[in-house]
């Protein structure tokens, strides 16, 4: 048996659109397939506007441009997320601030936001881990008695929800993924949200290298010209329509990877481990989406055990994030403060395969393997 961590989802459309874009005569993006995939998304979410890009990197990166840091704005982010996160502000010259993870969850302990605002905060970027939810209330509060502005990273959070509100339509601008790994994908692809419309029109223009293209196109202008910083941020509209081929899957790719979920979690809540590994927690505002599911261990020294354990077995399983504030680039530039949960999660937290073509008794299987390694961990120490 050999198992992969991830293996993307293929529905069987996705050749034949890229076809049909092809013959279109219309492939460098913004054409028929580029507008489908926003009218899903505005349709089935509430997105006031979406724009798709190349990556989510891309997309956060946007948000930055938008939001005009400048050298020396504060930005406040989770130390638990990829790198993407915090270069897209590093880039425009922010002092980054690192929040510590909860002590139940990877995401951003927002009890300890207020402390971290001062008069130099310019955003706060939200996490939503693994696809649940941060308290979105409690942010946008914050930011809303501070004058600041929320970006959600949304790279986990296709078709996840906080209090019935879809993730991505809460902050002033979101940022989703659809890399590979994640539940719906092209390989490599993002798209920025726009929930603030003080923001649409400029960020059309930023994705366009920093021209009024899109207007000229529209008739809305007789020619375009430079007009603003930007870059090169539209994705091809090849795929464009090998994303929306995923979007016309999206319940069923969900129903699948959910299910898959909870095989795995209903196989550990029923064993005698609750000492010795914990499972995801999902606050009762929140959802899980099917996106990942992971399992903190006690140490480092058991997580590895584990991870050799079922490679032997032909199952591949990884680790996550290393905390960006212990990180060979950010570490001098750190305050001080121990993030004591981010380092925690950097050495416990083991991700297990999740993909739409993963049985459900494989699930089961990987799931036991596991039980039976820490009962192995458990006897040696005895």
């Amino acid at each position: 048996m050999t198992i992969p961590f991830n293996k993307p989802f293929i529905s069987g459309n996705e050749l034949k659109y890229i076809e049909l874009a092809v013959h279109s005569g219309k492939i460098s993006g913004d054409g028929m397939y580029t507008k489908k995939c926003h009218s899903f998304f505005q349709t089935q979410y509430g997105f006031k506007n979406c724009l798709l890009t190349t990556s989510c990197t891309d997309a956060l990166e946007m948000s930055a441009i938008l939001l005009d840091i400048q050298p020396g704005d504060e930005v406040i982010m989770p130390s638990f997320t990829f790198v993407s996160t915090a270069n897209a502000f590093e880039l425009r010259g922010a002092k980054i601030i690192f929040a510590d993870s909860r002590p139940d969850h990877p995401g951003m302990d927002e009890s300890i936001l207020k402390k971290l605002i001062t008069s130099k905060t310019k955003a706060i970027v939200v996490v939503h881990y693994a696809g649940v939810a941060t308290d979105m209330d409690l942010i946008m509060n914050l930011a809303n008695d501070h004058g600041i502005f929320v970006v959600e990273d949304a790279a986990h959070c296709i078709d996840s929800f906080y209090k019935g509100k879809a993730l991505g339509s809460i902050g002033h601008l979101a940022a989703f993924s659809f890399h590979e790994t994640k539940n719906i994908q092209c390989g490599e692809g993002g798209m920025l949200v726009i929930n603030d419309e003080q923001f649409f029109t400029r960020a059309e223009i930023i994705r366009e290298k920093g021209t009024n293209r899109s207007s000229f196109f529209r008739g809305e202008v007789d020619k375009y010209g430079w007009v603003d910083i930007g870059s090169s941020f539209l994705p091809s509209e090849i795929t464009a329509a090998f994303l929306f081929a995923q979007l016309e899957n999206l319940n069923k790719i969900q129903e699948k990877r959910k299910a898959i979920w909870n095989v795995y979690n209903e196989t550990f809540s029923k064993s005698d481990l609750v000492e010795n590994i914990k499972l995801p927690f999902i606050p009762d505002f929140a959802t899980q989406n099917g996106h990942m599911f992971y399992v903190t261990c006690r140490n480092l020294t058991e997580r590895q055990f584990l991870i050799n354990n079922l490679k032997q077995e032909g199952v591949y399983a990884a680790f996550h994030y290393q905390s960006l504030h212990q990180s060979t680039y950010f570490k001098q530039k750190h305050d001080g403060r121990k993030l004591e949960w981010s380092d925690y999660y950097t050495d416990t937290l083991l991700r297990l395969p999740l993909y739409f073509e993963l049985e459900l008794s494989q699930a089961a299987i990987i799931a036991q393997s596991i039980i039976t390694s820490i009962h192995q961990i458990n006897n040696q120490l005895v």
